[in-house]
This record gives C-alpha cells, sequence and structure tokens, in this order.
C-alpha cells in the first residue's frame, strides 16, 4: 500500500518516495481521511510498515491538511529537513529549521513540566506528538548519528550547537510524548552514541539528561565498558560536569529495582542469586568494577562530596550553567525556585549591594550564598549516592580504603553544621509539588543520603572508627582500661591521620542533633540505623559505654515509652538499636531499670514491645542472650542486676519465653520470609539454643505442641517451624552466605547453629529433641516443596 519508512538519502530519492505514495492514495479514490492520516501513521510507526514519515506526503498535501488541523506548520518543516539533512549538506539550512521547530516544542513542554498544561480547543493534538508521528525523533536520531558515517575514510561532522538543537527537541518529545524514551531506549547504538557528546561542554548538560532519562526507562541495563574510551572521557570531565555524570552512574551502577529490597521474598532472592551465579557478573556489579578501574576517580568523588561552598564553582560558570538550564526543562523548577531566593535576598540587601558594590557589578552576577549552597547540595546529593553503592558493592574493601585514604570522612565532620545539618533558611528550596517538610526536598534527601553512607561505611568495618577524632580514640582506650578489658584491636590499627579533627567527631555530631530531633521527623529512623551499625559486629563495651555516656540510652527509652512514637519503622530502627547498646552490658541494664522506673512506664515498654515482635525481635533477642550470660557470671554487679531489672526478670519467665517463641513462628511462612522478617526465624532459633545448652529443647517442644492443641490446631505451628528451619538450612548453608553476623550478632558459633537445626529436624520420632517428635500423625504436613508455592 504505501511505500516503507523512507532511510537519510538523497533529495531525489526521497521525492520519488512520496510521489509513490500520492500515487498509492489515487488507489484508493483520492486522497485519505483526514481523520485516517494520525491513525495511519502511528499504525506504520508501531509496524514498521506504509506511512510513517513526513516525506512520504508532498508539501501542498501537508499545507492543506494542517490548515484543518493546526499542526503548527510540523509536517512541512519535517519535509524541508528530510531534504537538508543528507549526507552532502552542509546543515546550514538544516539548523536553520531545527531553530524553528524547537521553540514549537520547547514551550508545550515547560507548560506539560509545570503542570500548567492546557489542551485548547484549537490544539487537539500536541506539537510533540506530531512531531513524533511525523518521523521527525528517528530523523533526529539519524541526524545525531552522523559522525558515525565515513565517507570516503573521513568521518562526517556536525557542529555542538545543531547537536544541542536536536538533543532539546528529543527531550522535550521525551517529555511530552509516551512512548517516545522507550523507543529510544531501545536503540542501543545510540545509547552508547550519546555518550560520547558529553565530551563537549557544550552539549553535556543537555545530553547528559537526556541519557539519565532513557536509562530510567531502559529495561536492560547499560553496560559502561561498551562505551568508546570511557576512562578518558571521565578524566576529562571538570568537577561540574563529573557531578552532574554521578545522576547518570546512579542508574548504572544498582541493581534493577523491582521493589523494596526488604520486601523481596527470600525464595525469590535465593533463586534470583543462583540465577545470577550461572550469568556471572551483574550488569551494575560490571559498570561499579569499570568506574573503579578509572584513575583518580573515587578521589575525585571524595574531593565533590567534602569541597566546601567557598571551594565551589565560581558565579560566571554557574550562572552559565543555570543559563542552559534554563531551556532544560528537568531543572527548569529548581532553577525557578532558586532564583526566586536569589531575588529574595537581593531585595533583602539591596540598599548594602548598591552602597558596597562595584561600579559595574549587577544582582546577575551577586550571587546569593543561599544559590550557592543549594547548588552544592544538588551536587553532594548525586555523589554521596554513587560513593554508597560503591560502598556496598563487591569491591568494597578497595572503596573502603580509597575513601579513608581520600579523607571523606572527616571532610563531612567539617561540613557537618555548616552545609548538611544546617539550620533551614525561611526561603529554603523545595521542589515543585512539595513542601519543605517532604522527603523529596534536596536539604533533607542530602541528610538521609549522609546518614545512608554512614550506615553503609560503619557496618561490620573497622574503619568505623575514623567517626571519631583524636580524644575520642582516647576516650575509648581509658574504657577499656578502666574496665580491665583488652583495647579493642581495630582502634588500636586506626590510622590517628585520617581520623575527624575538629572539637567532636562525626559519631558525636550525629548523636547531637539525634536528641534534638522532633518526634515526628523522618530522620530518626535513619540516624538510628547509622549509629546502629557502629555497634555492629562483634559486641565491644566500649563502644557501648562511649554511646551510654552520652545519653544515647535516655534518649532511645524517651522516645519509644515518653514520646508515644508510632511510627513502625523508626520503632523498629530504636528497638534494634537499643539491643545492641544493651547487650552484654550490665551498666546499660542499669541505666535501663534506672529509666524505666515505675511498673507503669514498664508496661508501657512491654505494650511496645509485644505490639509488633517483627520490630522489636532483635531486642527480645538480645535481652535473652545478656540474661543467659549474667545467669553465669558470678560477679555482685551484675547479681545486683539481675535482681532488680524489670526487663531481666520478666524475659527470665519460661511462659515469657514460649510466648515470644511461639508468636515468633507463627508470624512468618517460608513464602513470606524477607531480609526484614528472617530475624524473627534466628531469634526463636537462639531461645531454643539457650535452652538446649540447659537440657530443656524437649520441654520448649512440648510446651508449644501443648500450645497449638490449646489453639485448636494441632500440628500447625510446628509442621510451619519445620518447613522454616528446612528453609534455613538452603540459605545460611550456600557457600555464598556469610555465616559471621549470626555469630557476632549471638556469640554462638555457627556449628552450634548448624548442630542444632539439625536435631530439631532429625526424622527420628523417637528423639525427644526433634520436631517430628510433637507433630500427631494425622498432622504431618513436614515434606512441602515450599520452592514451588
Amino acid at each position: 500500500m504505501a511505500a516503507a519508512p523512507a532511510a537519510a538519502g538523497s533529495g531525489a530519492g526521497r521525492g520519488r518516495r512520496a510521489a509513490a505514495t500520492v500515487a498509492a492514495w489515487g488507489g484508493w479514490g483520492g486522497r485519505p481521511r483526514p481523520g485516517n492520516i494520525l491513525l495511519q501513521l502511528r499504525q506504520g510507526q508501531l509496524t514498521g510498515r506504509g506511512l510513517a514519515r513526513a516525506v512520504q506526503f508532498t508539501e501542498t498535501f501537508l499545507t492543506e491538511r494542517d490548515k484543518q488541523s493546526k499542526w503548527s506548520g510540523i509536517p512541512q518543516l519535517l519535509l524541508k529537513l528530510y531534504a537538508t539533512s543528507h549526507l552532502h549538506s552542509d546543515f546550514v539550512e538544516c539548523q536553520n529549521i531545527l531553530k524553528e521547530i524547537s521553540p514549537l516544542l520547547s514551550m508545550e513542554a515547560m507548560a506539560f513540566v509545570t503542570e500548567e498544561r492546557k489542551l485548547t480547543q484549537e490544539t487537539t493534538y500536541p506539537n510533540t506528538y506530531i512531531f513524533d508521528l511525523f518521523g521527525g525523533v528517528d530523523l533526529l536520531v539519524e541526524i545525531l548519528m552522523r559522525p558515525t558515517i565515513s565517507i570516503r575514510g573521513q568521518k562526517l561532522k556536525i557542529s555542538d550547537e545543531m547537536s544541542k538543537d536536536c538533543l532539546s527537541i528529543l527531550y522535550n518529545t521525551c517529555v511530552c510524548t509516551e512512548g517516545v524514551t522507550k523507543r529510544l531506549a531501545e536503540k542501543n547504538d545510540f545509547v552508547i552514541f550519546l555518550f560520547t557528546l558529553m565530551t563537549s561542554k557544550k552539549t553535556f548538560l543537555q545530553t547528559a539528561t537526556l541519557i539519565e532519562d532513557i536509562l530510567g526507562v531502559k529495561k536492560e541495563m547499560i553496560r559502561l565498558d561498551e562505551v568508546p574510551n570511557l576512562s578518558s572521557l571521565v578524566s576529562n570531565f571538570d568537577q561540574q560536569q563529573l557531578a552532574n555524570f554521578c545522576r547518570i552512574l546512579a542508574v548504572t551502577i544498582s541493581e534493577m529495582d523491582t521493589g523494596n529490597d526488604d520486601k523481596h521474598t527470600l525464595l525469590a532472592k535465593n533463586a534470583q542469586q543462583k540465577k545470577s551465579l550461572s550469568l556471572g557478573p551483574s550488569a551494575a556489579e560490571i559498570n561499579q568494577a569499570a568506574l573503579l578501574s578509572i584513575p583518580g576517580f573515587v578521589e575525585r568523588l571524595c574531593k565533590l562530596a567534602t569541597r566546601k561552598v567557598s571551594e565551589s564553582t565560581g558565579t560566571a560558570s554557574f550562572l552559565q550553567e543555570l543559563e542552559e538550564w534554563y531551556t532544560w526543562l528537568d531543572n527548569a523548577l529548581v532553577l525557578d525556585a532558586l532564583m526566586r531566593v536569589a531575588n529574595e535576598e537581593s531585595e533583602h540587601n539591596q540598599g548594602a549591594s548598591e552602597e558596597n558594590s562595584p561600579p559595574h557589578s549587577s544582582t546577575r552576577t551577586q550571587l546569593p550564598q543561599s544559590m550557592k549552597i543549594m547548588h552544592e547540595i544538588m551536587y553532594k546529593l548525586e555523589v554521596l549516592y554513587v560513593l554508597c553503592v560503591l560502598l556496598m558493592g563487591r569491591q568494597r574493601n578497595q572503596v573502603h580504603r580509597m575513601i579513608a585514604e581520600f579523607k571523606l570522612i572527616p571532610g563531612l565532620n567539617n561540613l557537618f553544621d555548616k552545609l548538611i545539618w544546617r539550620k533551614h533558611s525561611a526561603s529554603a528550596l523545595v521542589l515543585h509539588g512539595h513542601n519543605q517538610n517532604c522527603d523529596c526536598s534536596p536539604d533533607i534527601t542530602l541528610k538521609i543520603q549522609f546518614l545512608r553512607l554512614l550506615q553503609s561505611f560503619s557496618d561490620h568495618h573497622e574503619n568505623k572508627y575514623l567517626l571519631l577524632n583524636n580524644q575520642e580514640l582516647n576516650e575509648l582506650s581509658a574504657i577499656s582500661l578502666k574496665a580491665n578489658i583488652p583495647e579493642v584491636e581495630a582502634v588500636l590499627n586506626t590510622d590517628r591521620s585520617l581520623v575527624c579533627d575538629g572539637k567532636r567527631g562525626l559519631l558525636t555530631r550525629l548523636l547531637q542533633v539525634m536528641k534534638k530531633e522532633p518526634a515526628e521527623s523522618s530522620f530518626r529512623f535513619w540516624q538510628a540505623r547509622a549509629v546502629e551499625s557502629f555497634l555492629r559486629g562483634t559486641t565491644s563495651y566500649a563502644d557501648q559505654m562511649f554511646l551510654l555516656k552520652r545519653g544515647l540510652l535516655e534518649h532511645i527509652l524517651y522516645c519509644i515509652v515518653d514520646s508515644e512514637c508510632k511510627s513502625r519503622d523508626v520503632l523498629q530502627s530504636y528497638f534494634d538499636l537499643l539491643g545492641e547498646l544493651m547487650k552484654f552490658n550490665v551498666d546499660a541494664f542499669k541505666r535501663f531499670n534506672k529509666y524505666i522506673n515505675t511498673d507503669a512506664k514498664f508496661q508501657v515498654f512491654l505494650k511496645q514491645i509485644n505490639s509488633s515482635l517483627v520490630d522489636s525481635n532483635m531486642l527480645v533477642r538480645c535481652v535473652t542472650l545478656s540474661l543467659d550470660r549474667f545467669e553465669n557470671q558470678v560477679d555482685m554487679k551484675v547479681a545486683e542486676v539481675l535482681s532488680e531489672c524489670r526487663l531481666l526478670a520478666y524475659i527470665s519467665q519460661v511462659p515469657t519465653q514460649m510466648s515470644f517463641l511461639f508468636r515468633l513462628i507463627n508470624i512468618i511462612h517460608v513464602q513470606t520470609l524477607t531480609q526484614e522478617n528472617v530475624s524473627c526465624l534466628n531469634t526463636s532459633l537462639v531461645i531454643l539454643m539457650l535452652a538446649r545448652r540447659k537440657e530443656r529443647l524437649p520441654l520448649y517442644l512440648r510446651l508449644l505442641q501443648r500450645m497449638e492443641h490449646s489453639k485448636k490446631y494441632p500440628g500447625f505451628l510446628l509442621n510451619n517451624f519445620h518447613n522454616l528451619l528446612r528453609f534455613w538450612q538452603q540459605h545460611y548453608l550456600h557457600k555464598d552466605k556469610d555465616s559471621t553476623c549470626l555469630e557476632n550478632s549471638s556469640c554462638i558459633s555457627f556449628s552450634y547453629w548448624k548442630e542444632t537445626v539439625s536435631i530439631l529436624l532429625n526424622p527420628d520420632r523417637q528423639s525427644p529433641s526433634a520436631l517430628v517428635s510433637y507433630i500427631e500423625e494425622p498432622y504431618m504436613d513436614i515434606d512441602r516443596d515450599f520452592t514451588e508455592e
């Protein structure tokens, strides 16, 4: 019927194809019905057959049709663009046509982004839609990629200005027209080619933003090792470009997200891991390795993350960047907000500025401090995210070593008060459609990203002591000396030239703001997680006392008991932190009893624990382990705590332990196990391991059986527990699983964990410690293949 989509070629060739198309219309009895044209174009675009481009029509036909449909002359302009963009063109006329097309799309895209889009009766179809429908997007891709074509051994060239116009038009079309970004994402050679356009400063911002949008919808992650001369490209970026490039890296080094990681079932994650092992490293892991192989890459990121506002790019270059962003919609709203802040401050300081400024200065070049700060915040957000992802990757130890060497932590410590945790101004920047307290505001996002970085940096790593200053490290040594215990080896091995300077280290600063945080603050969760990560690993009495002396336990108890905290996430983070702070520490239990000094307070505390064991089970585990250790110690101080502490007395009762055990097993199932709730399974195992040590395991199993019968559901709990333990073996005995976390959190050897699970799963019904001995035959259901459910 209609001619196939035209490839870029000579003008004469296009004319013949257009004539053939018109002839085809004649075969249908004249020109097509107006209502069918757009439908035919869309169909051709989807199928690759029939009508798909403006070149398949005559200019006369398009002009006549435009009078009725008000297409703003876009199809005719595209027809001219085809004719002037052939391989032997000098592209001068081509660029002029692009200049005509660009404003027709940019205003529409601006209105679209700012949610002020109004479809008038005169404009039935948006300009961007018409531009795409008549083949504009595909034509611009061809024009941009002309430099990849050689004629007689010479590469074709197009100007930076023309590339910039093409990129702007493509981006505006992506913003307004559904499906365009996905179609571009499918052109892998084009996506890779776009990276080469970032070598020019003139096209960098436009290219980076288009790449970011494309990668955001691309089904398969791009591999950075396929980008030509990646190392040279990145090494030649200035600091401003590198910070913006981190926006792209955020997409390329993070594993493809299919939901909240904590909510993924472990069954699904294990299956994915098995599949990944057979496929080799993921694209994200390959990309991380590619970046880490670039000389000086991490060092430059650390410098960006820690530079002060006064060290950032000068006013002139910043204004130039803002000017470029003004027509580039991704940051248009941010720019508007920045300019509003600038105007407010300019008006406020107008008198002083006029008296003290040089004769030729103007408010345009007198950049307000708040504008500089927000500029730096936007950069640091992306940089900290990239560093955080690298810290959690396969090369974690390499990244840790570099981050320490390049003094990221002391640098962030110096920025803490003036930038990271600065006080909000009355005109603090907020993004369009959000408010100052929204988690999306740059100020708040920077704080959360900073806390996530601290959490990743401290978690199970010796470098966590870099969060302290020299005086605070000496304090840790003094605590160990006073308690007559060996000093922590990691403290002794800490390079004092890399720690924080100033009066307070980063951890102490964090504690100070944590205690001042309002009850409803969204930061509480992240602050607690960051501090808890400092305590994770092998329990350190000195670390605990360092935090106890700064009032952390009292602050946590205030939040749990007195502030009536309702957020489950915050409560979980505070319970986890409290458990790590109190584990095996007699002084902590004394402080707890001093604060929770009435039955009323204790009942409120128990109510919070019992309201959600998924949130509080780590505290239950730590208290249970501490009780077991204290009961085996001969010490007056310990004996005093055992006799006075309400919490220890409560946990020591067998009915209490059985209540916890029953509920911990009952709230989880193999099919619903996640990284978040698997701790319930391990806490139930801790209770049974301690019972086994005391030769009381059969008693506990018998009591569970009785509790089942009392609920009128014989077998339902023990069958479930049997399945959970079978899964536990598959999950934790896999060769890639790290068992040290279980050992460190419990001070019970992993071999004892394995032995206990094996004893419980013993198929011999005569064994008094086997689960099957307590499940009656009619209710037995232990051989279910849970992996297929």
